[in-house]
């Protein structure tokens, strides 16, 4: 999972230069593209969990949204459903709500949307 974490960090060296008043983030499109790095690493540590663990070749990883819904069905979602839920709580927030929409903009929220990022990741390896 080095290469998620490592996405994950780049998400938050970019909020690092970000201006910040009042717990608010005041430039919103480097908050956007943090989103959408913290989404891409959710992204890759699923990728890097079917390479390693289910023998996926890159070529039969998921390419849409609904392909890694179907995946996460199937090889981790088998008993309680729990990582499919996770996944679609973190797609929401960080592809629609933060990177999409660009609505999320308060410092405490960004920080616990990552923080749920870093526990998908650590749960998948």
């Amino acid at each position: 999972m080095r290469e998620a974490l490592r996405y994950l960090n780049n998400a938050r060296e970019i909020l690092k230069s970000v201006p910040v008043e009042d717990n608010t983030y005041m430039d919103i499109k480097p908050v956007r593209e943090a989103f959408s790095t913290a989404y891409l690493a959710v992204l890759e540590a699923i990728n890097e969990y079917l390479i390693m663990k289910k023998g996926f070749t890159k070529k039969e990883l998921p390419k849409s949204v609904d392909a890694y819904r179907k995946a996460l069905q199937k090889y981790l979602a088998v008993r309680d459903g729990r990582f499919l839920r996770e996944f679609e709580m973190l797609y929401d927030a960080l592809h629609i709500a933060g990177y999409y929409r660009g609505l999320i903009y308060n410092v405490d929220a960004v920080k616990d949307y990552l923080k749920a990022a870093k526990a998908f990741i650590e749960k998948i390896s």
